[in-house]
């Protein structure tokens, strides 16, 4: 590995690059002089480059998206004073702090020290990284690296899988430096079990074969968009809530109102002759009538807040009534055809996120703190980007969500409890009275919890169709496998009630038709995530 080598792979991957000269000098195929130099003049280089585009565009970069969620305006003002009074610790802390390198040093150069200053703190920081790093793994690379050349013979594999092994091990030694970074650490490592968190295409995976299956038995995957003839292809995506609320008994739906897409003007205007001839009054909730999973929902809490929110949604948007709960509730519902009645197949009970202060922990710390909250940090931290370091009060609450949505922050826990007869009849005669429903989930809330086993005194928020969950399925307290019944159980149902309605005469949606709603439907799926 030649000197100029060794300075250019620094600028791609510092650790990697001071790893892998590290094994080398290990092996004896280069010299140490050789090998720690070009590292540090590497690291050097790279870190005055940062600083020199921070200087030379200024302010025009710390405006870019990726960079201002990493250094959001009121800690870029925080950071200038910091500059003026400790700027040396920032740099230095920068350097072993995963994250902090790239938007720190740019922020040096934009809002921080001249370059004699910074370059003499760089320089530091660099003495003290690259023949640490270098260094340790010089000394104890060998049994690494014999290790698995016991495993994959020895050559470039060996030294190649050792040098990712020990960047592991390297990223996990810098985050167990600061408490923000063991927090992180912590929060990525419990995925692994904490299941409810996985992505989607993960969770589903094991149900590949079952619905293969199912599509067999039944006739073919397309069986399932018969399920609900009321909704656009059985509800897979794309359909309308607007249009399916008006299916509904309106004593039982929280007042809602639809806005068209169209010119901003026209839409403001729509929305104050809304709210002024039905009396309503703030908060008010606003969401795209096509979207899922809480995208897009704000609650607007005065009028100042509806234009900047539909500039950014251009598409249809529903208005509703906020109704405070504080009780929400998926209720999972299907009949099947010819039978005179149906059944809650299931029931989950949504409990929001809420931030308690003790006085002395930013808003930051307390959501990585938190044992749950930390494995959606990134999500709560979007939403109070403004006050992520305010320090609460000893006892103050901070909502962080008031979308009932797993992906937004919710917890889902079984609701099985609620289950009453009295309930059951209530949810099956306003599931009876719209025409075409068979297999679903209500949306509701509720003020008191035993008012609502009578089937008392709630709302419904919307009604989802045949790409609804059973959501009780992401109680933590539930193991992977309740979960996985409960699925199988589900989608058995979807295509046991589809085919019956096929037989009967319902024409399934063809491909075509399911690939353009699809691709509609993950368009839409982007809009952006405001869900407070």
């Amino acid at each position: 590995m030649s000197f100029l080598t060794i300075i250019l792979g620094t600028l791609i991957s510092e650790d990697l690059t001071c790893i892998a000269v590290g094994l080398l000098i290990n092996q004896g195929q280069l010299q140490w002089w050789i090998g720690l130099t070009g590292c540090y003049l590497g690291i050097l280089v790279g870190d005055l480059g940062l600083w020199l585009i921070g200087r030379l565009l200024g302010r025009r970069i710390l405006q870019h998206r990726w960079l201002a969620k990493k250094l959001p305006a009121h800690r870029r003002e925080s950071l200038r004073h910091w500059f003026e009074r400790r700027g040396i610790y920032a740099v230095l802390l920068a350097r072993f702090i995963p994250g902090m390198r790239f938007p720190v040093y740019l922020s040096a150069g934009a809002v921080g020290p001249g370059a004699r200053h910074f370059l003499i703190w760089a320089a530091l920081a660099g003495v003290l990284w690259s023949p640490l790093l270098v260094g340790l793994v010089a000394w104890l690379g060998e049994p690494v690296v014999q290790t698995l050349e016991q495993l994959v013979g020895p050559g470039w594999a060996a030294l190649l899988m050792a040098a990712l092994l020990l960047l592991l091990l390297v990223r996990v030694v810098e985050m167990s430096l600061s408490e923000l970074g063991r927090a992180r650490l912590i929060a990525g490592v419990s995925r692994i079990w904490r299941w409810e968190f996985w992505p989607s295409w993960l969770m589903y995976l094991p149900l590949v074969p079952w619905i293969g299956w199912l599509s067999l038995r039944y006739r073919g995957f397309r069986t399932i968009t018969c399920a609900n003839p009321l909704m656009l292809h059985g509800g897979i995506a794309g359909e309308s809530k607007w249009d399916i609320l008006q299916h509904l008994p309106t004593e039982w739906i929280v007042p809602s109102a639809f806005l068209p897409a169209g010119p901003l003007d026209e839409r403001l205007t729509h929305v104050r002759q809304i709210i002024a001839e039905r009396g309503w009054n703030f908060p008010l909730i606003f969401k795209p009538d096509q979207a899922e999973r809480g995208a897009g929902l704000r609650l607007i809490r005065e009028e100042a807040q509806i234009q900047p929110y539909l500039e950014m949604i251009t598409i249809p948007v529903l208005l509703q009534i906020y109704h405070p709960g504080p009780g929400e509730a998926g209720v999972f519902y299907y009949r099947l055809p010819g039978e005179p009645t149906g059944h809650i197949f299931s029931i989950t009970a949504k409990h929001f996120p809420v931030l308690i202060g003790d006085g002395r922990s930013t808003v930051e710390m307390l959501i990585w703190r938190h044992p749950r909250f930390r494995m959606q940090a990134a999500k709560f931290l979007a939403r109070q980007e403004e006050q992520a370091d305010r320090v609460l009060a000893v006892g103050e609450e901070l909502p962080l969500a008031v979308a009932g949505n797993h992906c937004q922050g919710t917890m889902f826990c079984d609701g099985a409890y609620l289950v009453t007869p009295a309930l059951e009849r209530i949810i099956d005669e306003i599931a009876g009275s719209c025409a075409g429903f068979y297999f679903g989930r209500f949306d509701v809330r509720f003020r008191d919890e035993e008012a609502f086993k009578t089937g008392r005194d709630f709302q419904i928020l919307e009604l989802n169709g045949i790409s609804s969950e059973s959501t009780n399925i992401y109680d933590p307290a539930r193991g992977l496998w309740a979960a996985y019944h409960t699925l199988y159980r589900q989608w058995a149902l979807l295509f046991r009630i589809g085919a019956a309605l096929r037989t009967q005469g319902q024409l399934p949606a063809t491909w075509s038709e399911i690939i353009r709603t699809l691709h509609h439907h993950y368009r839409i799926r982007k809009v952006p995530d405001l869900a407070d």
